[in-house]
């Protein structure tokens, strides 16, 4: 009986002491504070409790950065809309292929070498003028170019060839038979007039550049005008922009496994102007040169001149007889007759064609069919039937003797 009262006793000081201790323990403990600043029900007891400010005196820490923003995402740049100009069949803006085409009468004689303005000409005309002394007739139509020159004298024919275009036809004066028409048909009926003796303002005289002698250029080898003074004498007299009909068709360069080594074209102005062009198979134009001028290049931008296409036309002349003793011609530019053509290094025989004085001078093969010109500049050499025209084939390129799908240089 004793042994369990002892017993019961201990047991009850055992629990009396841990009662003690938890009751001391509890005292002892910090109060848990409550989240400063909010009066959510959940942040009673249930956030992390905030963190303690530094110790005064202490270093600070920087406050928090807010998360990056996300970064817009760019608009794509919309993809340049482009079009086939006419005249050559170059990708350009819908602006530049709806441009009025010009055609600016340049000189040839050798006192006028280099001209300005070749490289941006879309059609570059050639034919006799004076006692068979050729001259020039640049058609500027998907590009502006800066100098074009020496403007010279106007002729019938070239108003037949500008006519297809109703182009601003720029000159100087020109023959009886010339200027006739223009006073009569030059608002528009055929061409738009542009002469500098009424458009003085729009034309300049310069000594340069240097003609191929080294030499200042003097009169009437240095008359020059722009690109920019030619459009605005367009928008005054009314020769708007718009689409141009053209019959002329081209391809893209012939690839240059296809395209034969060498080969040229030599064609000879009563025997006071001698041209040559060399196929040239990695640039797929022909390198042209002139009397006097190896390396013919344009004086506005020190380029050669090498077009991708070489038409040769013959055309029958006879003597103007307009009264001077200037030998003027006349030529039978409405009609037909034999043509070549030349383009990605290979020459075909054809003819030409021209129904009317506004219709276009188109190019056909032997069968009839119109022919395929190469995208880029073409040079028209109107010739007479007296004249020297004559041609060297390139060679074919040999095929890979090693097989791998390529051709020998």
């Amino acid at each position: 009986m004793r042994r369990t009262a002892i017993l019961a006793i201990g047991a009850l000081a055992v629990v009396g002491g841990l009662g003690l201790g938890m009751f001391a323990a509890l005292a002892s403990a910090p109060t848990p504070s409550r989240p400063t600043g909010s009066n959510n029900v959940a942040g009673l007891g249930s956030a992390r409790p905030a963190a303690s400010p530094p110790p005064t005196g202490g270093p600070s820490l920087p406050p928090a950065s807010p998360p990056p923003s996300a970064e817009p995402t760019p608009t794509p740049s919309p993809t340049p809309v482009l079009v086939p100009a006419p005249l050559t069949g170059r990708l350009v803006s819908p602006a530049a292929a709806a441009r009025h085409p010009i055609a600016v009468m340049v000189d040839d004689l050798s006192p006028a070498r280099p001209q300005s303005g070749f490289n941006s000409a879309s059609i570059v005309w050639q034919a006799p003028a004076e006692g068979g002394i050729p001259r020039y007739m640049m058609v500027f139509q998907e590009n502006i170019p800066t100098d074009v020159g020496p403007v010279r004298s106007s002729r019938y024919y070239y108003i037949a060839w500008a006519a297809e275009l109703d182009a601003l036809y720029a000159h100087a004066g020109g023959s009886p038979q010339a200027l006739a028409t223009l006073r009569n048909q030059g608002s528009g009926q055929l061409v738009y007039n542009a002469d500098e003796f009424r458009w003085g303002n729009s034309f300049r005289r310069s000594p340069l550049p240097l003609n191929v002698y080294g030499q200042q250029r003097v009169g009437p080898h240095n008359l020059y005008t722009t690109g920019k003074q030619l459009r605005e004498i367009a928008r005054t007299v009314g020769a708007k922009d718009g689409p141009i009909s053209w019959p002329w068709t081209f391809a893209p360069d012939a690839p240059l496994a296809d395209r034969p080594t060498g080969g040229k074209i030599q064609v000879t102005y009563s025997n006071v102007n001698a041209i040559r062009f060399d196929y040239d198979r990695f640039s797929n134009t022909y390198l042209r040169s002139v009397t006097g001028e190896k390396k013919q290049i344009d004086g506005a931008t020190g380029k050669r001149v090498a077009p991708k296409n070489v038409v040769v036309m013959v055309v029958k002349f006879g003597p103007l007889n307009d009264g001077s003793k200037k030998h003027r011609l006349e030529g039978d530019v409405i009609g037909s007759g034999h043509a070549w053509i030349s383009t990605n290094g290979v020459t075909i025989q054809g003819t030409w064609k021209k129904t009317s004085l506004k219709s276009p001078t188109r190019f056909f093969d032997k069968a009839g069919n119109p022919v395929v010109l190469t995208v880029g500049q073409t040079f028209v050499q109107v010739m007479k039937t007296t004249d020297v025209i004559s041609f060297t084939a390139g060679k074919p390129v040999p095929p890979d003797v090693f097989g791998h799908g390529m051709r020998a240089i």
